[in-house]
């Protein structure tokens, strides 16, 4: 969700090939100009961008636009990357900047209006910044902390299920989270305590969750491959933390990526940690190709895009009627009553609070 390395990472290391688009530009300059050789859109996005080929090619035949990606590290540094270029974008389209984020991409002026085809089929909770139309919702998430059911299991414990019990003796040096300054769902776990707690209590629950033995990590791929016992990766690495700040998605994940196919999850969910993440795609200010970052855009909302989403980016579509496949559903709902917090909320705290937080927790 900015979603951020996500799941999709999670698939590359259990021998997944992730199906991206890395369109040629065929010697075209991505002007969209009618002269010689194929016009090219250019998307710029974290690098947990992932798509079918085959939806890939219907956008290409639909809107006659080659397209080319470049990923460009975990949502965070490619937010700040696309306002440091904003003069001269690397692309048309960026795509991954989510709620937790917004308003920095916002107030640095990175996207220019415009209001996609089939805005009106977007669920009306996703919807911001209406009345500028300078982002389009592509897709939601929620930012949760899992567990490993095994782990528990062996040791008789129940699993943790709110933010309160991540901070009992029982859970001393079990938990691992990211940065909040470095990592998306690091930062929605931050904020998600936040709301939870208010101005004036998270900071405490911040110091009983050191003071329980949470571990901090840089980013989503070394807690959940490196750290976590639940993972694919964490087993094989011999991870001793059998509980993570992932997402909800995650346990699909490692049901539909493992072989054989497990009839239950092997990693759960704490329903009560949950924070909602919605990431936004917007056409960059300085476009070269603004004709073809507008059909892009129309197509990121499109039902064909937006069912095929689950499966490869492992989060949830955000138009009436897109379809999620069962299994996601079974292993992986959204989190029934998650934590939220207004974009201008966030704007005006969050470089505040991930100070105080840096300052509090890994000081």
């Amino acid at each position: 969700m900015g979603i951020t390395k996500k799941v999709t990472v999670l698939a590359v290391g259990l021998g997944l090939v992730t199906l991206s688009a890395c369109g040629s530009s065929d010697g075209d300059d991505g002007s969209g100009g009618s002269g010689g050789g194929s016009r090219t859109v250019t998307l710029v996005s974290h690098n947990s961008w992932a798509v079918s080929k085959d939806v890939v090619a219907a956008f290409e035949k639909q809107s006659g636009y080659k397209l080319k990606v470049l990923e460009d590290g975990d949502a965070g540094q490619a937010v700040n990357k696309a306002i440091l270029t904003k003069d001269n974008p690397q692309g048309d389209v960026f795509f991954g900047v989510d709620n937790t984020l917004l308003s920095r991409a916002l107030d640095n002026g990175l996207f220019q209006p415009y209001e996609a085809k089939g805005s009106d089929l977007v669920l009306d909770e996703y919807r911001v910044d209406r009345d500028k139309h300078r982002v389009t919702p592509v897709d939601s998430g929620d930012v949760c902390v899992n567990y490993d059911k095994a782990w528990f299991e062996k040791k008789k414990l129940t699993p943790p299920k709110t933010f309160d019990d991540l901070a009992e003796p029982a859970y001393k040096d079990l938990l691992v989270v990211e940065n909040a300054s470095t990592s998306s769902p690091g930062l929605g776990f931050l904020l998600g305590t936040a709301a939870e707690y208010g101005d004036d209590g998270w900071e405490d629950y911040w110091k009983k969750l050191k003071a329980n033995g949470v571990k901090v990590v840089d980013g989503w791929e070394q807690a959940y491959n490196e750290e976590f016992s639940g993972s694919a990766g964490g087993k094989k690495a011999k991870a001793d933390r059998p509980l993570v700040v992932s997402y909800a998605s995650s346990p699909p994940a490692e049901v539909i990526y493992a072989d054989p196919k497990p009839e239950t999850a092997p990693t759960g969910v704490a329903e009560g940690t949950c924070f909602r993440q919605v990431e936004y795609a917007g056409l960059l200010g300085n476009a070269r190709n603004p004709e073809g970052g507008k059909a892009l855009l129309d197509f990121l909302i499109s039902k064909k895009f937006q069912d095929d989403m689950p499966l490869n980016m492992f989060v949830y579509p955000v138009v009436e009627g897109a379809q999620v496949p069962e299994d996601f559903v079974k292993f992986g709902p959204q989190a029934k009553d998650p934590q939220t917090m207004d974009p201008a909320k966030i704007a005006d705290n969050r470089d505040q609070w991930v100070k105080s937080w840096t300052s509090l927790v890994l000081k």
